[in-house]
């Protein structure tokens, strides 16, 4: 007899983790299937696994949209912590200041906090970075398989965060990283912290997306001010209610740290 958890990974693996095929498949209590199939599936990862049905399954992400069925991680999934992380996004083509100003202020915030993000171009692996350059700790989420890292510059990252810090997906193995994928990914990003902050980035980045998770969420939103008429999201989210911050020791203070 098959395991409940196994399915869910045969599901992910056969569809790549895509949310709404493993959905459809539960839904139409897909049999067309073997035991053969799921075993193979199961000892194809190399990751370690978390699903939907296990006790240590983080308990907020039962609260967030779709929540991952199944998810894939090298390292210490203790970091999971909302109350101890925060968030950071931004611009993959940062400018010089928003790259300045994230290094200052991550160097700062991830002394006390474990640095969350999304190991792209720019912002996220330059939030990373810095965390691990001060001895802090960070999660990567990726959107990608577990076992493809990208972009591929960022490779000595990805192995360093593997191996010493949290890099998590709910996409298996080599699963290319589709463009669909990145949305879905920063729901995650935004779930595993209680704060956020956006360094940089334009009225229409990426970015928001995230910030939208937060919000609904219930997440603190900081963002650094920008230049006037430079059509900057930061500016447009601290007229909205974000919190303006230009410093780290302004996120700790907030949190009486």
């Amino acid at each position: 007899m098959v395991k409940g958890r196994d399915l869910l990974i045969y599901l992910s693996v056969t569809y790549e983790g895509d949310w709404d095929k493993i959905y459809d498949a539960i839904k139409r209590k897909d049999k067309n299937f073997t035991s053969e199939d799921v075993d193979r599936a199961v000892l194809s990862i190399k990751a370690k696994t978390i699903t939907l049905l296990d006790n240590n399954y983080p308990e907020i992400l039962k609260k967030c949209y779709r929540p991952p069925f199944v998810l894939y991680y090298y390292g210490d999934l203790t970091l999971i912590d909302e109350d101890k992380s925060i968030s950071v996004v931004g611009s993959r083509n940062c400018s010089p200041y928003g790259e300045e100003m994230t290094k200052n202020i991550v160097s700062v915030i991830a002394k006390k906090l474990t640095i969350v993000s999304g190991l792209a171009r720019g912002i996220d692996s330059l939030a990373a970075q810095t965390a691990i350059d001060v001895g802090g700790k960070t999660i990567a989420v990726l959107g990608s398989g577990i076992d493809y890292c990208y972009p591929k510059e960022n490779w000595q990252l990805y192995e360093e965060i593997k191996k010493n810090h949290l890099l998590i997906s709910e996409y298996p193995n080599l699963t290319k990283p589709n463009r669909e994928n990145f949305p879905m990914r920063n729901r995650l990003i935004a779930y595993f912290s209680n704060s956020l902050f956006m360094a940089e980035g334009s009225t229409k980045s990426g970015s928001f997306i995230t910030v939208s998770y937060a919000l609904e969420k219930g997440s603190d939103v900081f963002c650094l001010p920008h230049e006037a008429n430079k059509n900057s999201g930061c500016n447009k989210l601290i007229k909205e209610g974000a919190t303006l911050v230009e410093s780290g020791e302004e996120i700790l203070q907030y949190y009486n740290f």
